[in-house]
């Protein structure tokens, strides 16, 4: 245990609670197929602050994308995901930038306040009917890769992207799925040339990607096609009172 809180630079309180997290967020990326950044730095953004959270859900969310990439492949729009993919190439360098720039608080505020916005977007089931075009696909893209780049978030963007184009609930969820393991591979570019990948990125990412995946089993295993229509309002909801909580908190300290 000594072991794993040196190379996690964590405190053994820290430690726990980061694995709780992760358990849960897994949970809800298995039998909804995304969510898991969002509801990670929501919660634990006050352990950690956005800027060392990102690496470590770059290997977190790769990791989940590879236990589900094979029904997500099967799935998936792949042409839209691929466009989808081009277009965050090109956003996640300036996110990341404005990350860096920011002071640490208010990077929290920023990571919060998008995370509320995205969730509530979808929530009310907004749907933007520029989205459903070529220029929309690739717009989207850039804007999942700011703000992938600010919160890792981008599946979220993804997201009111597939529900503008009255794709199957089926589709939509691979089309995530894939996005999020093509994305992790251009992504990784962006964080090594910023500098964001460094060796406590990379170890909270390996050891927290354990309890992870066994989230994500967890998650399959709970997933009920009769319940589906549940799913995503609930993690919705839910991910809304978290970083809520989170940005009260964040703006009265």
């Amino acid at each position: 245990m000594d072991a794993l809180l040196t190379l996690t630079d964590l405190t053994g309180q820290e430690f726990v609670i980061l694995t709780v997290i992760v358990v849960v967020a897994g949970i809800v990326r298995g039998f909804s197929g995304f969510a898991l950044s969002a509801l990670v730095m929501a919660t634990a953004v006050f352990i950690l602050p956005p800027v060392a959270l990102i690496p470590m859900l770059w290997w977190l969310e790769l990791s989940a994308s590879i236990l589900m990439l094979r029904g997500g492949w099967a799935d998936a729009d792949r042409g839209t995901a691929i466009g989808l993919v081009i277009g965050s190439t090109a956003g996640w360098p300036l996110g990341l930038w404005l990350t860096l720039s920011l002071p640490v608080e208010t990077s929290k505020i920023v990571a919060l306040s998008i995370i509320i916005a995205l969730a509530a977007s979808q929530l009310s089931k907004l749907k933007l009917g520029f989205l459903a075009t070529k220029p929309g696909l690739y717009g989207t893209g850039i804007v999942a890769g700011i703000v992938s780049g600010l919160a890792h978030v981008g599946g979220m963007v993804v997201a009111l992207y597939v529900l503008a184009s009255d794709a199957p609930a089926r589709q939509m969820r691979g089309s995530l799925v894939l996005f999020l393991f093509l994305g992790s591979i251009t992504s990784m570019v962006t964080l090594l040339i910023f500098g964001v990948m460094d060796f406590s990125g990379i170890t909270r990412g390996l050891v927290f990607a354990v309890p992870t995946l066994f989230g994500v089993y967890l998650g399959q295993r709970l997933f009920t096609p009769s319940l589906a229509q549940y799913y995503r309002p609930f993690c919705l909801a839910l991910l809304c009172a978290l970083a809520g909580a989170g940005l009260i908190r964040t703006t009265l300290s």
